[in-house]
């Protein structure tokens, strides 16, 4: 089993700043992508950010160079700081992994429980 625990959700006033970490645990053989998505009241998810183990990096149209994605190997941990944030980023942010079990030769995908971002005055 893979679990995936974040961190960091809260309420923050707009233009301001969170930092969210989510960490994998478990019996982990490998760690590839790792990945914030969130989803808003009556909305699909939509991915955040995302970072391959080597560091390649994707981000969702809308984060527009206020977030940034970055992970430790080691730790198999993945952070997400948010910038300058909009009452529109008001979200579950949930964190997303590929891992390889041990003992198995496939990855899979998992997700974490998320965690609450709200955006308001």
């Amino acid at each position: 089993q893979v679990q995936l625990v974040e961190s960091g959700g809260g309420l923050v006033q707009p233009g301001g700043s969170l930092r969210l970490s989510c960490t994998a645990s478990g019996s982990i053989s490998t760690v590839g992508v790792m990945g914030w998505y969130r989803q808003a009241p009556g909305k699909q998810r939509e991915l955040v950010a995302t970072v391959a183990s080597r560091g390649l990096r994707s981000y969702g149209d809308f984060v527009k160079g206020r977030f940034t994605i970055s992970r430790d190997n080691a730790k198999n941990a993945v952070l997400l700081e948010m910038n300058t944030l909009k009452p529109e980023d008001t979200a579950v942010y949930y964190c997303n992994a590929d891992a390889i079990e041990s003992g198995r030769l496939s990855y899979s995908e998992y997700w974490g429980q998320g965690t609450q971002v709200t955006v308001s005055s």
